[in-house]
């Protein structure tokens, strides 16, 4: 892949600066403490926040400094954080967690009543959001005896432990951070220390401090942390995109360094517009058949990446196999000769514009050179059903909306949640966020599965989003930084990535 030669030059010497800044050093991007150097990619504004709206950024830095019920590990598993140990009845309908002996930032009693109200606050703050409706089988939040709360549920839901891990359910507590580690700010320089194991939960240990270390945050753009890590200024980039992967060295050479999670999760269009040519279904329909995934995705050398036509990720757990790909094996020129003749029957019907122009659509865009190649491929294929594409100037008004977002958790509520109507992102269905609260209040999961699928079957009818395929996530990682585990959350903690490997 090449670099367009603006960006190849600019990426050239930052990295040559770079460079000339770690000559001389013995172990470049390593202080005498033994401190690591990680970066996140994004911008140190969306970073250090304290919304419950956190970019992926902002989770790593949550879930480093404050802690939930429950955390994910490097695998993306959810594993005891401050509740040492749970259980779930029978019914699936309430799970019981015991909170772990200790206390407070501010020195007082870690209670059971103290751990509800954190958690009620942190639900509560998450209304009106994707996450928000995900939790909506929270019933009632319990303080029992003792360091005990029970969450009751209105129906049984399988995935609220890994619901609870997500940084937003920190349960956050005035006088400091209630996680593993300590966030200290001087000037532009950020530094994630851990605290000691008695704070952390952990069994007292006179050496801890040998098996641990500091952590060098820097949160910069994508070119910027690509050429930190070329020049050996830090061991890890963490949260690339596919605006920046083409700015990543994808050679043999690269093997060893670039590292790429298989995800789950929505990448495709929202379709905005609420009047006009989109607003008719047949013609979303044809749209979403003259789309060629593997060609928009041909230029960026990505190995495994599987397209699809469906707004479900295939291959869930418990996928009971019912919905299938749409139009496989037919030639794309024929589904796009039915895409232009649906287009030109609607225009001689409603448009009184000249018809031997292309029709004008406009999409939202991330910045970034990756998805300047991606509008480039995209606009190019629309050109051929009679659609001009332009990116628009406000998002707000655009008849495209880019998603690019990884799942929370791998089950199909997630994903029909992300177009539930109370949301606002586009067009939408009720009748499908209808279905999903049927299907909710069904406790036989076989049954329920079948009803989450006729719901998938409606939304894809609809057609108000035109999937691609999974969204890509990558990062780099330096050789003997074993901590790191590529997963599908494309969650990596920071944490265990300081942790020195006995």
């Amino acid at each position: 892949m090449a670099l367009r030669p603006i960006a190849r030059a600019m990426f050239r010497a930052r990295k040559l600066i770079l460079t000339a800044m770690c000559m001389g050093l013995v172990a470049c991007g390593q202080s005498d403490e033994g401190a690591i150097d990680i970066a996140l990619i994004g911008s140190p504004e969306t970073t250090l926040t304290s919304s419950m709206r956190l970019s992926p950024p902002a989770q790593h830095v949550r879930a480093a400094t404050q802690s939930g019920l429950v955390a994910l590990n490097p695998q993306g598993e959810t594993v005891p954080a401050l509740a040492e140990r749970w259980i779930v009845t029978d019914d699936g309908r309430s799970f019981i967690f015991r909170l772990r002996e200790g206390s407070w930032p501010d020195g007082s009693e870690m209670t059971a009543a103290s751990a509800r109200d954190a958690l009620m606050e942190a639900i509560e703050g998450l209304r009106g959001t994707s996450l928000g409706l995900d939790l909506e089988p929270v019933e009632e939040v319990r303080a029992m005896a003792g360091r005990v709360i029970e969450l009751r549920l209105s129906t049984p839901e399988p995935y609220l432990l890994q619901m609870l891990a997500q940084p937003e359910l920190a349960l956050r507590q005035p006088g400091g951070e209630t996680g593993p580690m300590t966030l200290q700010r001087e000037e532009d320089a950020l530094t994630l220390t851990f605290k000691p194991p008695l704070e952390r939960g952990l069994p007292e240990s006179e050496d801890w401090e040998e098996n641990v270390r500091d952590i060098r945050l820097h949160v910069e753009p994508a070119a910027e942390a690509i050429a930190m890590f070329d020049s050996g200024a830090v061991q890890t980039v963490i949260g690339g995109t596919l605006a920046d992967l083409v700015l990543v060295e994808t050679g043999p050479l690269s093997s060893g360094t670039l590292r790429l999670d298989s995800t789950f999760g929505l990448f495709g269009l929202q379709v905005r517009a609420q009047d006009g040519l989109l607003s008719n279904t047949s013609v979303r329909e044809g749209l979403a058949m003259a789309i060629d995934r593997p060609a928009l995705m041909a230029r960026y050398n990505i190995g495994g990446w599987v397209p699809t036509t469906r707004p479900v990720s295939p291959g869930l757990p418990g996928d009971p196999g019912l919905i299938r790909e749409r139009w496989q094996d037919e030639p794309v020129a024929d589904l796009r000769e039915e895409a232009a003749a649906r287009i030109t029957a609607w225009r001689q019907q409603f448009d009184d514009g000249d018809l031997s122009q292309p029709v004008l659509v406009t999409i939202a865009l991330p910045e970034g050179p990756g998805w300047d190649l991606f509008f480039d491929d995209l606009a190019g294929q629309l050109a051929t059903i009679g659609m001009r594409l332009e990116r628009a100037d406000d998002a707000r008004q655009a008849d495209f909306l880019l998603v690019d977002r990884v799942a929370r958790y791998p089950a199909p509520r997630w994903f029909l949640n992300q177009f539930n109507c109370e949301l606002d992102r586009g067009l939408c269905e009720e009748e499908v966020d209808a279905l999903i609260e049927e299907a909710m209040a069904e406790t036989n999961p076989v049954a329920r599965a079948r009803m989450l699928a006729r719901a998938e079957a409606e939304l894809t009818l609809a057609n108000v989003f035109i999937p691609f395929g999974a969204p890509l996530r990558w990062s780099l990682v330096r050789g003997g930084l074993d901590t790191f585990v590529a997963n599908p959350y494309a969650f990596h903690p920071l944490p265990e990535l300081a942790e020195i490997p006995r």
